[in-house]
């Protein structure tokens, strides 16, 4: 089972802040003007418009209808909960929109209709016709979803395409030419027997069928047993189209003998005994969501050999629509596609399949925490296979040209793959690396500051999502009290609290910290002060005799005066090499800037210690490293010895002999801008550099802040690097998200 718990009170304030709902629109022109306004309105819009009116295909050049998706419903078929009607389906519109986005870069926005009568529906969405691309329908039941897609696909020149039948489809598809592959058998010999006679189970049969799959070998049921050539009760033409002329009436009497299992019905709907009674190496899709129709542990214990999926992510095979539909579109959109047919989703399909059978890149590895192979637990590639983006839409593009659905044809397909594969924001796949690590190492973490309520949350959020323990230090009844203002009080009860008085070690840590700093001035008082009530103290002092994993500590004071603390434990300062490297996240950019923290006004040697500090900090976090030495100055110029320093630092790790990419000293453009780097054609850095080490203190201060404050990236740090605990810093006006982000860090011992 998943630990990963979402409560109530996190959902809904997760979706209230910072602003109500999921997403915002933007503008992609300058707006700042008189000009600019007469450009983007009159008279200067009349000029496009008559393009269109001319020569509508113009559109896709001067709007912005070729990546823009409507995400339709009328809220009839949400998820599991059934008809909760079009406004409260909005949350789930609003999702699959940023789900749009974050896996294709496709632009998309939620529209609800507030009607069950199909015609309405049909002319609302021809009318919307104008606006789109495409159009991708949501959680409609049947049998109305039918209709209204049949008539939409007639009556539009932009693809429909109705998610909850073709997206499960597709990916089913494709798990399942895999499956086979692995168990040796043919599509056009297997025995196919489908539970659940609904949207998704219909067109999943029907894709298989185009894909080769033989009438007569494929046996639907629903909740009154087979569908046989001459049954009228619980009928629809739907179901009609796939009956066959059999004796069988019961699923248990049809799972007799079959290859393959697809069930898109109800928790528990397949017994041990059926699975037992099928042939060798059966296949078993149990997609009911959120509980298969039999669980894996179930199916292998009486069939080990079966390869087993399901729709859930904390088992192998995940059937996940994810992996479709955004990249579907992306391919449709980019050929300005009248529609999406069988052959794009075919294509689609064996390009997910094709996916699965290559070496998985580290990175995914790493996310997951475990090294993924083709084989039984591994037919479907993960949604986080950063190489999606660039196989799947090609493959759905060629499909689409070669069947006449293109309106426009890709001639240069190496260039469109190299297109698609800047598209994709690096920085969320970092991330989600990173907590699929914490998650993995389930680390004790220590939270220092039990005093302040962003801590408090912070630590209920590390534990109940699954990451590890939540040690807080602070007083019992403070905690509580907090914790119950927070409207957490259930929280108090599953994180530990530690203090002073409660602890056993006390004696030993004041013991070590005695032996440590009896001769810098400190006599027994001052130990006893330090270990029992500086809680910055108590809490490395922790950390150093292993009663927890990791330590966040900095919401509530500045990170000078914890630094100060932290070194009466260990060795945190210039002297054994320690940096602060903070990444600054923008635009799907990541760049480490470094020192934040330590170093005030470093030389050359400081300089390549950090380069190195910063540069583990980079690999650990999945990046292939890329220093540049940042001045005002150019390679010698202007001349300045203020600048001197950093070419220097470049000639220090020269003699260091280090594995990684480098080069100074340049200003900050040259280092990020491959355009202003292309007049140093000697550099050694191979694209833009992804880590900036800066002359001193401030530079480095200065410029994060200003990011931060007029750019709005998102700052991650300062990563304390080079101390022999896993400790992190957050800043005064960090977020409970922000601390969280700093815990998981520690957790994965990024520094």
């Amino acid at each position: 089972m998943s630990k990963n718990r979402v409560t109530p009170e996190e959902a809904l304030a997760f979706h209230l802040e910072p602003t109500p709902g999921k997403f915002e629109i933007t503008a992609t022109v300058p707006m700042t003007t008189q000009r600019d306004l007469s450009l983007a309105y009159s008279p200067g819009v009349a000029v496009p418009c008559e393009a269109i009116a001319e020569n509508a295909e113009t559109a896709y050049d001067y709007t912005n209808k070729g990546n823009l998706v409507a995400v339709i419903s009328n809220g009839t078929a949400v998820l599991g909960l059934g008809n909760l009607g079009a406004l409260a389906s909005k949350p789930v519109m609003e999702g699959k929109a940023v789900l749009f986005k974050r896996f294709a870069d496709v632009n998309s926005i939620d529209i609800e209709l507030d009607t069950e009568d199909t015609d309405a529906f049909v002319g609302a969405v021809k009318l919307m016709g104008p606006t789109f691309g495409g159009i991708n329908l949501e959680d409609i039941k049947a049998p109305e979803c039918f209709i209204i897609e049949q008539r939409l696909k007639e009556e539009m020149d932009i693809p429909v395409f109705h998610d909850d039948q073709h997206g499960t489809a597709v990916i089913c598809a494709a798990g399942l030419l895999n499956a086979l592959k692995l168990s040796g058998k043919k599509i056009e010999d297997v025995r196919i027997v489908l539970n659940g006679a609904g949207a998704a189970g219909i067109a999943c049969l029907e894709l298989l069928k185009a894909m080769g799959a033989k009438h007569q070998n494929c046996i639907m049921c629903d909740t009154k047993g087979v569908i046989y050539q001459g049954r009228t009760e619980g009928m629809n033409q739907w179901k009609s189209a796939h009956a066959v002329a059999t004796d069988l009436r019961t699923l248990d009497e049809a799972m007799k003998g079959a290859d393959v299992f697809l069930g898109v019905s109800v928790k528990g709907a397949v017994t041990q005994d059926m699975v037992s009674s099928m042939a060798d190496n059966p296949v078993i899709f149990a997609m009911a969501n959120p509980d298969p129709e039999i669980t894996p542990e179930d199916a292998h214990e009486v069939r080990p050999d079966a390869i087993v999926a399901t729709g859930r992510s904390d088992y192998p095979n995940q059937v996940n629509n994810v992996l479709g539909f955004p990249y579907l579109f992306r391919g449709a959109l980019d050929i300005n596609a009248r529609a999406i047919n069988d052959e794009m989703k075919i294509a689609c399909a064996h390009a997910l399949a094709n996916l699965a059978r290559e070496d998985v890149p580290d990175e995914v590895a790493l996310a997951y925490g475990k090294n993924l192979s083709f084989g039984r637990d591994y037919i479907i590639p993960t949604p986080f296979d950063p190489r999606l983006i660039h196989r799947v839409p090609p493959a759905v593009a060629q499909a689409g040209m070669n069947t006449g659905a293109a309106r426009r044809p890709i001639i240069d397909m190496e260039a469109y793959e190299l297109s698609l594969k800047s598209r994709m924001d690096p920085t969320a796949s970092i991330l989600r690396g990173i907590n699929a690590r914490a998650r993995a190492n389930q680390a004790r973490m220590i939270f220092a500051e039990g005093d302040d309520p962003r801590v408090l949350r912070a630590a209920v959020m590390y534990q109940r999502a699954g990451f590890g323990k939540a040690l807080v230090v602070g007083r019992e009844d403070d905690v509580k009290t907090k914790l119950e203002a927070a409207g957490l009080e259930d929280a108090h009860r599953q994180i530990e609290i530690v203090n002073a008085a409660n602890t056993q070690h006390l004696e030993t840590y004041k013991q070590f910290l005695y032996d440590r700093l009896h001769r810098r001035g400190f006599d027994a008082q001052d130990i006893h002060r330090l270990a029992a009530r500086d809680r910055h103290v108590f809490s490395a002092l922790m950390l150093q005799h292993g009663h927890g994993d990791g330590l966040v500590t900095g919401a509530t004071r500045k990170s000078a005066h914890i630094l100060d603390r932290i070194n009466h434990v260990y060795d945190a300062d210039k002297d054994h090499g320690v940096a602060g490297i903070t990444a600054v996240l923008h635009k799907g950019r990541i760049v480490f800037i470094a020192d934040t923290i330590v170093n005030e006004w470093p030389d050359e040697e400081d300089l390549a210690n950090i380069a190195e500090r910063a540069a583990t900090v980079a690999q650990n976090m999945g990046l292939e490293p890329r220093v540049a030495f940042v001045s005002f100055s150019t390679f010698g110029y202007p001349v300045s010895e203020r600048a001197e320093k950093m070419a220097k630092a470049a000639d220090v790790l020269d003699q260091r002999g280090v594995s990684f990419e480098y080069e100074g000293e340049m200003t900050v453009d040259v280092a990020l801008n491959s355009l202003a780097q292309e007049a140093y054609p000697f550099s050694r850095l191979t694209g833009p550099a992804n880590i900036l080490i800066v002359p001193a203190r401030h530079s480095a201060s200065i410029s994060v802040k200003l990011m931060q404050e007029m750019a709005g990236a998102t700052v991650i740090g300062p990563i304390l690097a080079g101390v022999d605990g896993s400790i992190q810093i957050c800043s005064t006006v960090s977020t409970a998200n922000d601390i969280l982000n700093m815990a998981v860090l520690a957790a994965c011992k990024v520094g």
